[in-house]
């Protein structure tokens, strides 16, 4: 008996579980448009490199610019120099 009200209860879990989201904010621009479509359903695209850009794109459509708060416009640290090489004369 407590293996069938296990099982019922196991299989009732599993049917009634909403799917998870996967990452949001994808892509490598600092600019976000975010469309939303029929159903309630959304998609971003962070492929924009100015907020113009992505502006003219949402135009006529349900949508809108967002910043990509993922975004890292970070470039790699200079090398010290004292590590650089030394040119000799």
């Amino acid at each position: 008996m407590r293996v069938l009200a296990l099982s019922i209860l196991t299989i009732f879990a599993v049917l009634t579980a909403a799917p998870a989201d996967a990452q949001t904010y994808g892509g490598n621009g600092p600019i976000c448009l975010e469309r939303y479509q029929w159903g309630g359903s959304r998609s971003i695209y962070c492929d924009y490199s100015s907020m113009a850009q992505c502006q003219a794109t949402a135009s006529g459509l349900s949508a809108m610019c967002v910043t990509n708060p993922y975004y890292s416009n970070a470039r790699e640290p200079r090398e010290p120099s004292y590590r650089r090489a030394r040119r000799g004369y």
